[in-house]
Parts: structure tokens; C-alpha cells; sequence
């Protein structure tokens, strides 16, 4: 089971990683599986993913609160309507489905989930080797 816990894993991560560039590829839902899968299969990449300097934080404040900090939801916005406006001034026949996708993915984003509160700008967080912090 373990092999097919890091090889779903491993396709996860990179479908979040190009999702990261690529306008309209999800990169948080890959994210999280694949730091689901890796809890699963692999100790060592688990402990990768959640003590990233880009994404660790994010990934366990969603697994121990279930939602994001108010940062988090205004920068995902941003950059997402972003790339959303410059794909649509690039395929104008397809502006109508990519802004409907884009007030879909907001709307989850802004109502259902959850805001949880920051930590200050000058407390770091310690994240031990079970991910807790």
C-alpha cells in the first residue's frame, strides 16, 4: 500500500506544483492529497511538504484548523483572479466558463471556508517532528 500511497502522492504534488503556474489547475486540492498520501506512505515526504518554506504552514493550518488565515484567502484571490483576467483577455471566446469558475472557487474561498486567525508577524512557529507546532 505504501507504493501506492507515494505514487499517488508524487502525481499529486506535481499536478499542485504546475498548478502553482497554470491558471484554472487546482494546486491546493493536490496539495492536500498528497500530503494525505504521504502521511500514509512516506514519513520522510510528509515531513518535506509540511515544513516547506513555501507551503508547509498552509498545509498544516488547514489540517489541524480546516480552513486558511485571512492573508492566505486575499493572496489566493488575488493571484487567481489574476491569472484568471490575463486567460481571459487570451481566449476572449472563453471569458464567460473561466469567470463563472472563478466566482465559484471565490465564493468557496470567502463563505465556506473557514477564516482562522494569523499568527503575529514576529512570533515564528516551531513545528516539531510530528508536525505539531
Amino acid at each position: 500500500m505504501k507504493i501506492f500511497f507515494n505514487t499517488v502522492g508524487f502525481i499529486a504534488l506535481a499536478l499542485g506544483v504546475v498548478g502553482m503556474v497554470l491558471p484554472l489547475l487546482p494546486t491546493t486540492p493536490f496539495l492536500l492529497l498528497a500530503a494525505a498520501c504521504f502521511m500514509r506512505g512516506s514519513d520522510r515526504m510528509y515531513h518535506w511538504m509540511t515544513h516547506n518554506p513555501v507551503f508547509g504552514r498552509y498545509l498544516l493550518d488547514y489540517q489541524r484548523h480546516k480552513g486558511v488565515t485571512l492573508r492566505v484567502k486575499i493572496l489566493a484571490i488575488s493571484l487567481m483572479w489574476g491569472s484568471l483576467l490575463y486567460t481571459m483577455y487570451l481566449l476572449p471566446a472563453l471569458w464567460w466558463p473561466i469567470g463563472i469558475i472563478g466566482v465559484g472557487v471565490s465564493l468557496y474561498l470567502i463563505f465556506r471556508l473557514k477564516t482562522i486567525p494569523g499568527a503575529p508577524r514576529n512570533e515564528t512557529r516551531h513545528i516539531d517532528e510530528n508536525g505539531r507546532g
